[in-house]
């Protein structure tokens, strides 16, 4: 009978790599990483951890974000067969690893010198730094708006309008010397030449200016530029001044020591945590008061109940975590700092050849551009 089982069981895993909805009782179901037994191989033990947008997280009980998406590619291209394993935290999942209770743990793990030390490492497939987001207020959305409204390519496409019009009113002057005759009104040279200028920019009363066809075709030529004028303008406006005033956020913060005596929440055991951490213990005064995350999403919560001064994790975080929100309260005030590869990680005791399997796919996926899109796609859920 023993025989007959382990026979059945052979035949189960013979025949290919199962999803891991299928591997467990119920789609994607938390299951303890010792509860997956070591003698279980060539199953692979895969750890994730949920509320880590927009990497890995669980929507109706089902799995997504851009490490899991990888993972599953990866998997699907090399024929592994895993099953999925949940973790509290991006912590407990290395730390796992390192135990060997997981044979790899997925997400935007980031490859930092002190984890380096004592954590096996994939190929990295991305790079990000950290970000602080923050409460806004009218002063900062205000200044905001007026920097966007003074920068230099919104003066530039100002003053080019303005040449090519006053071109334009030029060459109207000259056509109509025998036909509405600019020279000879009444107004007198000057305000007859701004009197065109001032018809060419705007649109109403062109029949008063011109009377022959080349001048009817120079009025056209106005109005084709006053369009695309109008296009350009309406277009920088929607993604440099809207985006500028979602973005720009306290802008008192120009480094991290500017959080000094203010109340910070990051997850515990996270590159954020132990940088903040670091800068206490080097003498920041006032200490920065750490406050526990739990998840990225709480961040919301967290700042809109002004339990928080602000929330410091991955940039790639917390701009997809401003990307779902239905308001514009919150913004990133500082962006990509102490940027570093991220990766998955693996256990001491997975062997070379499955590494290099996993490494090589993932090389392949990242060389091909697959990487792009899927983080081009994760970024655009909503």
């Amino acid at each position: 009978m023993a025989k007959l089982r382990a026979l059945a069981i052979g035949l189960i895993l013979a025949t290919g790599p199962l999803p891991a909805w299928q591997m467990g009782p119920g789609p994607a179901q938390a299951v303890p990483a010792k509860a997956v037994p070591a003698q279980a191989a060539p199953v692979l033990r895969v750890g994730a951890a949920d509320g880590s947008q927009p990497c890995s997280y669980r929507q109706k009980e089902s799995w997504s974000g851009l490490a899991v998406e990888l993972w599953q590619r990866i998997a699907d291209q090399e024929k592994l067969p895993y099953v999925l394993v949940v973790g509290e935290s991006t912590a407990a999942l290395l730390e796992a690893t390192r135990r060997g209770e997981l044979d790899v743990a997925i997400g935007c793990l980031t490859v930092s010198p002190e984890r380096l030390r004592n954590t096996r490492f994939s190929l990295p497939f991305q790079e990000s730094g950290l970000g602080v987001i923050t409460r806004r207020n009218r002063l900062d959305l205000g200044l905001s708006l007026l920097q966007s409204l003074l920068a230099p390519d919104l003066i530039r496409l100002l003053l080019a309008y303005v040449a090519v019009i006053s071109l334009i009113s030029v060459a109207v002057w000259q056509v109509e010397r025998s036909g509405s005759q600019p020279a000879a009104w009444p107004v007198g040279r000057r305000r007859g030449f701004a009197l065109i200028f001032q018809v060419l920019a705007t649109g109403p009363g062109t029949n008063t200016v011109v009377v022959t066809s080349r001048g009817h075709g120079l009025v056209v030529l106005a109005y084709l530029v006053r369009i695309v004028s109008a296009s350009l303008l309406v277009s920088y406006v929607t993604i440099n001044v809207v985006r500028g005033t979602q973005d720009t956020a306290n802008t008192i913060l120009r480094t991290l020591n500017d959080l000094a005596g203010r109340r910070v929440a990051v997850r515990p055991g996270s590159v954020s945590a132990d940088l903040l951490e670091a800068l206490n213990s080097g003498g920041l005064r006032p200490p920065i008061q750490l406050q526990e995350l739990k998840r990225v999403p709480d961040a919301d919560r967290l700042l809109a109940e002004n339990r928080v001064d602000a929330v410091v994790a991955d940039t790639i975080q917390l701009e997809y975590l401003l990307a779902q929100l239905s308001h514009q309260r919150f913004g990133l005030a500082l962006r990509d700092i102490h940027p570093q590869s991220q990766a998955f990680a693996f256990s001491p005791t997975l062997s070379d050849a499955m590494a290099g399997r996993i490494n090589v796919a993932l090389g392949q996926l990242k060389r091909d551009g697959v990487v792009t899109q899927l983080q081009r796609q994760t970024m655009e859920k909503r």
